[in-house]
């Protein structure tokens, strides 16, 4: 399946190569703005709520360095290495292939966000699974390492948000109660 996706990827025009390159850093960016959206949404929301965002990204973090756990476990060789034609530079050779790490953080981003607001999850989810393609098109990644990478995100980052919570949202409380007394809650 990795080929036929590659061999495909090299047919098609110069646009969507860069398109899929670049595509896949600036999706990072449109969760990035999208945190940053939510938090603005939840500022005056319930504590919990605005504990929930701001957890998110962290939540993020914790799947993403679980996943690099794994990379140095299974050192599985990046299949761009094998001398086939690609879209993308091969990355050095001690950055491993599985899982997609790309795919864990655009995953997690998703997950965490639709925590924060469920109304996301038409946008968020599609997002990364675009993002999860493309590192098997531009031929970084095996497709069983982005589902995988897909699987850890959705699955850790929500998770490690929601552990989370509940030491955020005291923190929340006593920086509300703190700047104005009333809105402590």
């Amino acid at each position: 399946m990795y080929r036929d996706i590659v061999d495909f990827a090299l047919t098609t025009p110069a646009w969507l190569h860069t398109l899929a390159e670049v595509g896949t850093d600036a999706g990072l960016f449109v969760f990035a703005a999208l945190f940053a959206l939510c938090w603005w949404r939840a500022r005056n929301a319930p504590a919990r709520d605005l504990a929930i965002t701001i957890a998110g990204p962290a939540g993020v973090v914790c799947a993403y360095v679980l996943s690099e756990v794994v990379k140095t476990f299974v050192q599985e060789e990046r299949p761009c290495r094998g001398g086939i034609a690609t879209i993308a530079e091969c990355p050095p050779p001690s950055d491993w292939s599985f899982p997609s790490n790309h795919s864990v953080i655009a995953a997690g981003a998703a997950g965490a966000l639709i925590l924060a607001w469920r109304a996301l999850a038409w946008v968020v989810l599609p997002l990364a699974a675009v993002m999860a393609f493309s590192r098997v098109f531009v031929g970084v990644h095996y497709p069983h390492d982005v589902a995988a990478g897909l699987l850890i995100g959705l699955v850790l980052a929500p998770l490690c948000t929601l552990l989370l919570v509940g030491a955020v949202t005291p923190m929340v409380r006593l920086a509300r109660s703190r700047l104005s007394p009333q809105r402590a809650g």
